[in-house]
């Protein structure tokens, strides 16, 4: 019998292998990737990706009556091996010396650290080639959303310097066990070849102020770190909301505090 799903790893299950086939295609793995898939859960994608082509293939699953289901798999596929850990303290950046590589991550992401587990993959952006990743629809929007739109936010201008993001297709509720309340959507995450500016150590520091308070304008959200006069210096009107700049405008002003 299957283990079931737990909710406190915020787990659904992907069993549709329509949706699967899409992913994969989107995907598109080829003999040379190093593939990294983050909570392979009862491995219906993964069996599809031990298939194909790859140099490697690696996955991180926290639920250790899931490992116990998986490792037989593992052990008869070529160039496999499964991670019982956290995701949030796997370690992206040494796999990826080991192979000798930079990693090419896919994964339905559990929903309840969805945020915290995408910044922690950006963290290793270095050592990763690209994303293919499942989250609650909201979540791509606001990943892939313009400036001006009212899905553009904290989450958005976060990843702006180190990836760019395409939305690719929505999935309904019914593709997953149990099935979530909500849509979910895939993206595809292309990290850059360099950032898109020099990152301001104090980057996300402005970016949270001013998104915790977005229907402020700046010179209010901002107040304790930077006057209205540094932030016009900046070519910023302090008198706009953040959901109207550009991300790069965010780290112009966090050059500011340093």
């Amino acid at each position: 019998m299957a283990p079931q799903a737990r909710k406190r790893f915020g787990q659904n299950f992907l069993h549709d292998r329509g949706v699967m086939s899409k992913i994969v295609a989107a995907l598109s793995p080829g003999a040379t990737d190093h593939i990294l898939e983050i909570g392979p859960g009862r491995g219906a994608l993964t069996d599809l990706l031990l298939a194909g082509p790859y140099a490697s293939f690696d996955a991180v699953e926290i639920d250790r009556d899931l490992a116990q289901t998986l490792r037989p798999r593992f052990a008869l596929a070529r160039a496999a091996a499964l991670h019982e850990c956290d995701a949030l303290d796997f370690d992206v950046a040494t796999l990826a010396r080991a192979h000798g590589g930079r990693l090419r991550v896919i994964g339905n992401l559990p929903y309840n650290i969805s945020t915290p587990l995408l910044f922690h993959l950006i963290g290793s952006a270095a050592h990763i080639l690209d994303l293919h990743i499942m989250l609650q629809r909201e979540v791509i929007a606001r990943m892939a959303a313009e400036p001006g739109s009212g899905d553009y936010g904290r989450l958005t201008v976060m990843l702006h310097p180190w990836v760019q993001v395409e939305r690719l297709f929505d999935i309904g509720p019914g593709a997953f066990t149990p099935a979530p309340k909500v849509w979910s959507a895939t993206a595809r995450l292309t990290v850059r070849e360099r950032p898109a500016f020099a990152v301001s150590p104090h980057f996300a520091r402005v970016v949270a102020a001013t998104f915790n308070h977005r229907r402020k304008t700046l010179r209010n959200s901002l107040k304790g770190l930077l006057t209205a006069q540094q932030i016009a210096a900046c070519g910023v009107d302090p008198g706009a909301r953040p959901e109207v700049l550009e991300p790069r405008a965010f780290n112009d002003m966090a050059l500011q505090l340093e």
